[in-house]
């Protein structure tokens, strides 16, 4: 049985425990919201330029084509995977890295059959475990990063798809649903599939130079766009993720506490009972 000393230092260091991730509870709570914000700015943009590139590409009668918007037999598949830079965060990080390992496992066969673009260095140290080749990565974003912080992953995520090195690029993250749930997400982001225009809601614009060219132009900065909108999302399910882990840790600590708290005390009543029972031993010998 652990003494009263051992019991009093393992109080005092689950206290310091619980002081810390009350606090990275409290920083992760301040970055949500700000990634809350900046992800739902953002897509109000992305639903603008989806609504242009519809109305373009559902022009003419639909006789405007891209092979952006063609599907075409798939020899090779491209997996943009975000992970975080650190831990610390549930199952944030594992959900994800666990999914599209699972993936590559079952659909392809050599490691010739698809391209990885990795986001985070816990997805980079994963997949390097794994003697899977990473194409391209995007590790220590900013806290507030821009598009052209993760530009060059997403332009030769796209471009690869353009030159037809990929045949199909999916997306795999995890989706912000609310403080306390984040949603597994796989999208297929290549060929794009998402920007039929209904009729009803279709606006007639005019191009110069001509509307093929407009959306020869649009199509990449679109899909790119996509891949921005995805990393603030995930950005925001992360410190989602974290806050619970933090405030779950704190909750577990406390009960420790408490559970240890009442071990010394118990520890402290049964060494006054034998002390009071010796006094009185020794006390009736002398008699």
């Amino acid at each position: 049985m652990p003494s009263m000393r051992d019991i009093k230092e393992s109080i005092g260091s689950k206290k310091k425990t619980r002081q810390i991730t009350k606090a990275m509870e409290m920083v992760s709570a301040a970055k949500l919201n700000r990634a809350q914000m900046h992800a739902k700015t953002y897509t109000a943009y992305t639903d603008k330029l989806r609504e242009v590139v519809g109305g373009i590409a559902a022009g003419n009668n639909g006789s405007i084509k891209h092979p952006m918007l063609q599907t075409r037999p798939v020899k090779k598949t491209g997996y943009l995977v975000i992970t975080a830079d650190m831990g610390l965060a549930g199952a944030y990080n594992n959900s994800v890295l666990k999914y599209v390992y699972g993936l590559i496992q079952e659909r392809h066969q050599s490691s010739d059959e698809y391209k990885v673009f990795v986001v985070g260095k816990v997805g980079v140290k994963f997949f390097k475990n794994r003697n899977i080749d990473v194409t391209h990565q995007a590790t220590d974003l900013p806290e507030r990063f821009k598009f052209d912080d993760v530009k060059s992953l997403a332009r030769e995520a796209v471009g690869l798809y353009a030159y037809e090195e990929i045949d199909e690029l999916y997306m795999v993250y995890n989706h912000f649903v609310s403080a306390i749930n984040q949603q597994l997400t796989d999208t297929k982001l290549l060929p794009l599939s998402d920007i039929e225009t209904h009729e009803e809601h279709s606006v007639t614009y005019e191009y110069e130079p001509d509307s093929e060219e407009v959306l020869k132009n649009l199509l990449p900065l679109y899909a790119e766009g996509l891949i921005y909108g995805a990393l603030l999302d995930a950005r925001a399910a992360e410190h989602a993720a974290r806050m619970t882990a933090m405030r779950n840790s704190t909750d577990n600590a406390t009960e420790l506490i408490d559970k240890l708290t009442l071990s010394f005390n118990s520890a402290r009543q049964a060494a006054i009972t034998q002390e009071l029972s010796e006094i009185v031993g020794g006390a009736s010998a002398l008699e």
